[in-house]
């Protein structure tokens, strides 16, 4: 092969590489880590070069087929009878007149409907005798998707019962959340202390995987149905016409849809979407054009991946500049410090906006931001604006890079930077803004795994005065009267049950009380670990950074971070006001004798009968070592449904991966 044809290889390799990882990323974990607009770029370039050298298109390439896979969380798999593909993304006015205009070279004069393009998570519909049987997501595209019909009937929009049935019906929609829904969810999850959503797409296509479609009613998702995709009793000659029938049954479809006859009435329709896509109470992600006449559509067909009778446009990011004011510092629960600039009101996608994160002191020295520059701000079909440039023609005389202080602006406590992350974080074991998260870790499940105390509990008591350490929590139960009178976890029934819960809790293991300090480096696995070596927590507490490296999957950084928690005055107090309250500090050591002696193991995914934290007792009860990371050391990968990067880290290690049953049948062993 020459050199200039193995370059291009190497290229399209490394793209289809990066390609892959994201759209699994979007499609199966719903977890994109870049904007649609870098996706699309990407998937741009990739086109370009298998344009110019077609002799490197391989079948996997992801030009060549549609989304992700199937998953099995929401219920069974269903075959598709109707493919549901992508659509051609265009980027261009070029290139959509280019579309409008090869139509016309075919059918003289088509019309065409042009519609906005939701940012959702595509499902079908099927309707037989008018009856809602199924509901099936895209999965592959083309062979299969998930059953998420008990999902499906808890969505307002979509309807059960038609008005007008016909014998059979099959539409296709897509599901979306809208802006205020997905603020509400974001606000309840931020509430209970979990992971919040990056944007309402990834919620939607979570929700509706959902087991319990309790929860599904609950986050009320939205509809919109774009297309019929199979009939029989009635037919359509225009996708209009199938509206029109889709109305009259109550089935919502795509709002303010335009039927043109020209290329310049399709980009003024175009255009006008574009305009008004800010003052939307949801988000898209494009405008569609697509042949009004379905007998038309069936002559110009479709590849694998996309039909030949639509395209997509894509709106570029839209740009402004503004100056920028001041850098506010936020402390976050977890002690990351984060700067956000503020800067004059801008109009962009139909809102007036004046903020935008900064995300960290390595996003500022790439940028070179000063108070007083000119910036570029932008949305690229995204709620949240974002930083894109300095216009640096434009900078005041005498400005100076912005650089994050090194004391917390809460606290006044030094400010770090984390080795090997771009995260400043405030080092102060009791700054008011990490006391509440702090607390909720402390008590959560792989922690002390107190009962009942939920998240808003903490924050009232925090607010309240009650809690400003964690070892305050074990003395709540002397102020059980005025908790009572004041009703901040209920009647006395409700704050007894807490109370008691508390008191069981100082029973527990105390790698579980060393999980809670939140140490940085020290997870569940290696608080075990630390535990069965140094037995006592004071053992642990006065071990040097030497003899902390001896135990193992603690390096150097831990090794640090224990000894600068333990050798801090506060967090010595707090250990011994947990020590004086009765707080269990003398580890059970796990048996060395058993099947799994000497074995380290790594359980991912979902299994069928045991959840993952049974699965790891079992492991540690028979001598084994249950490890949060796969690495050379793993002996066996205990894996689910839906394992993810830890199962291809082991394939890719040559580690030996083992179904439930088969670690089941291991453990029978012991004698």
């Amino acid at each position: 092969m020459k050199a200039e044809v193995q370059g291009e290889k190497e290229k399209i390799d490394q793209l289809k590489k990066t390609l892959n990882y994201h759209i699994d990323r979007y499609y199966n974990q719903d977890d994109p880590e870049i904007t649609d607009y870098e996706y699309d770029m990407m998937m741009q370039e990739l086109k370009k070069l298998e344009k110019e050298n077609p002799q490197l298109i391989t079948p996997d390439s992801p030009t060549q087929r549609v989304g992700g896979t199937a998953k099995r969380e929401a219920g069974v798999l269903v075959r598709h009878r109707v493919p549901m593909l992508s659509l051609q993304d265009v980027f261009s006015k070029e290139e959509v007149d280019a579309f409008v205009e090869d139509m016309q070279r075919q059918f003289g004069e088509p019309e065409f409907v042009v519609e906005t393009k939701i940012d959702g998570l595509s499902m079908a519909l099927r309707y037989e005798e008018g009856i809602l049987t199924t509901a099936i997501t895209r999965g592959d595209g083309i062979i299969q998707g998930e059953d998420v019909t008990e999902n499906a009937r808890v969505i307002s929009d979509v309807k059960t019962r038609l008005s007008h049935p016909i014998p059979y019906l099959e539409i296709r929609g897509e599901v979306y959340m809208t802006n205020a829904a997905f603020d509400r969810v974001n606000e309840k999850q931020e509430l209970l202390g979990k992971k919040q959503f990056a944007n309402p797409r990834n919620c939607a296509a979570g929700t509706l995987r959902q087991l319990d479609n309790r929860i599904t009613k609950e986050r009320g998702l939205s509809m919109f149905v774009f297309n019929i995709q199979e009939t029989r009793g009635r037919t359509f000659e225009t996708h209009t016409q199938g509206y029109e029938y889709l109305k009259s049954n109550g089935i919502r479809v795509i709002d303010n849809y335009k039927v043109c006859r020209s290329a310049e009435e399709v980009w003024e329709a175009i255009q006008e979407i574009g305009s008004r896509r800010g003052e939307l109470g949801y988000d898209i992600d494009g405008a569609v054009v697509k042949l009004n006449n379905l007998a038309e559509r069936e002559v110009v067909g479709a590849t694998s991946k996309v039909p030949r009778w639509a395209v997509a446009y894509k709106y570029p990011p839209e740009e402004k500049e503004s100056v920028l004011l001041d850098v506010e510092l936020s402390v976050g629960r977890t002690g990351r410090i984060t700067p956000t600039a503020v800067f004059e009101p801008v109009r962009l996608c139909g809102t007036s906006v004046s903020r935008a994160t900064l995300h960290n002191q390595d996003f500022i020295d790439d940028l070179d931001i000063c108070i007083g520059d000119t910036i570029v701000v932008y949305k690229s079909g995204e709620i949240i604006p974002k930083i894109k440039a300095v216009v640096k023609e434009k900078r005041p005389a005498g400005a100076r890079r912005y650089q994050i202080p090194d004391t917390c602006p809460v606290c006044g406590a030094p400010a770090v930077r984390e080795k090997d992350t771009a995260d400043i974080k405030c080092t102060g074991s009791n700054c008011p803004s990490q006391m509440e998260r702090h607390i909720i870790n402390f008590v959560g499940r792989d922690a002390m795994d107190i009962k009942g105390f939920g998240a808003n509990y903490i924050i009232e008591l925090v607010r309240l005065g009650y809690l400003k350490d964690v070892a305050d929590i074990f003395s709540l139960k002397e102020h059980r009267e005025e908790l009572i009178e004041q009703g901040i976890i209920g009647k006395e029934k409700n704050t007894d049950k807490l109370l008691n819960a508390i008191e069981a809790s100082k029973t527990n293991q105390p790698d579980r009380l060393l999980t809670g300090l939140g140490i940085q480096g020290v997870g569940k696995a290696t608080a075990k670990s630390l535990m069965e070596h140094f037995i006592t927590l004071d053992g642990l507490a006065g071990a040097s950074e030497e003899e902390l490296e001896q135990v193992s999957d603690i390096g150097s950084v831990s090794a640090q971070a224990i000894c600068s928690f333990f050798r801090d005055e506060k967090n010595r107090k707090i250990v011994e006001r947990l020590k004086q309250a009765g707080v269990n500090m003398q580890q059970e050591v796990s048996r060395t004798d058993g099947v799994f002696a000497g074995l380290t193991f790594v359980v991912t995914g979902t299994l069928p009968t045991m959840g993952r934290a049974e699965a790891e007792e079992k492991i540690r009860s028979l001598g084994g070592k249950a490890s949060g990371s796969v690495s050379k050391k793993t002996n066996y990968v205990l894996a689910g449904d839906n394992a993810g990067s830890k199962l291809t880290k082991a394939q890719q290690l040559g580690i030996t991966v083992i179904s439930e049953s088969e670690f089941l049948e291991m453990a029978a062993k012991q004698k």
